[in-house]
């Protein structure tokens, strides 16, 4: 069996199966501290009879370096008590396993470029945060770290001009301006609670286009998946989808192969993908 487990700050989602093509059992904890998560995560696992491998899909910042003392840690994450957390480190002694590890939308950008059959692909996730993972050729993009689309500067949107943004390092980055928490410190509620004529749709489409647009324009991606809460808001993938297509303005190489699309696997991208990770890991790549 593979482990795999999408780590979240809000939940963390286990599963063991013989393949990512098959789960056979998965349960959902709560993040609370590092010491209290990693042990019942741990325990979990040992309870479902062991497993090979371990894949870990996890918020970050996280260290990917290989060479890094640090590989598998937590690094300087905002949510209080995680920075320096060695989580692969954990599973790996606890677990006596291989373990693979890369962010959470990495993860699921690998599940949805396996599930699209190929190509090169974005999934941006718009939630609590705004992150994005990249598969290019096969494989996950890696440089000096991993990519923080969530905290480019998107140009500000003329109904939107008096909104400072909420991100403590960058204030009006794109998280700063479209996450689910900024949303609702400028309008007071989420946005799919919104009046369906409320001007907020229009401006969060906005921000999310610009961000497909940069990525289609810089990274030659073909497609770009949106998953994560705000991105249920009815409609708003649509908007999106239409708003990126303005921005094009019908000039990039590709044309209508740029796609903005909702998630093939729904909301199990991440756990598929960290099932992925754990497969690559009992391989020994």
């Amino acid at each position: 069996m593979l482990g795999a487990i999408e780590a979240g700050g809000t939940k963390f989602v286990l599963a063991v199966g013989p393949s990512p093509d098959r789960i056979t059992a998965r349960r959902a904890i709560a993040t609370r501290d590092p010491a209290t998560t990693l042990a019942e995560a741990a325990d979990w696992f040992m309870q479902q009879g062991g497993i090979r491998a371990l894949g870990i899909g996890s918020f970050g910042p996280v260290e990917l370096d290989r060479a890094s003392a640090r590989w598998g840690f937590i690094t300087n994450t905002p949510k209080a008590g995680w920075a320096a957390c060695d989580i692969a480190g954990h599973f790996a002694r606890a677990l006596g396993v291989p373990v693979g590890f890369d962010t959470d939308v990495n993860a699921a950008a690998l599940a949805e470029h396996r599930a699209a059959g190929g190509g090169s692909l974005a999934y941006l996730t718009i939630g609590t945060g705004i992150g994005g993972g990249l598969v290019l050729e096969g494989k996950p993009v890696h440089g000096i770290a991993h990519p923080e689309i969530g905290h480019i500067y998107p140009r500000r949107h003329p109904d939107d001009a008096g909104f400072a943004g909420i991100c403590p390092h960058h204030g009006d980055c794109l998280e700063g301006l479209a996450s689910g928490p900024a949303i609702i410190a400028r309008w007071g509620a989420s946005l799919s609670e919104l009046p369906a004529d409320h001007p907020g749709h229009a401006i969060i489409a906005d921000y999310i286009a610009q961000a497909c647009h940069a990525l289609f324009a810089s990274l030659a991606v073909g497609e770009v998946a949106i998953g994560g809460g705000v991105a249920n808001t009815p409609g708003l993938i649509e908007r999106v989808a239409e708003r990126a297509r303005a921005l094009d303005g019908g000039y990039l190489p590709g044309g209508a192969p740029h796609r903005v699309i909702a998630p093939r696997l729904g909301g199990d991208s991440g756990i598929v993908g960290a099932m992925m990770l754990a497969e690559t890991a009992a391989a020994g790549a």
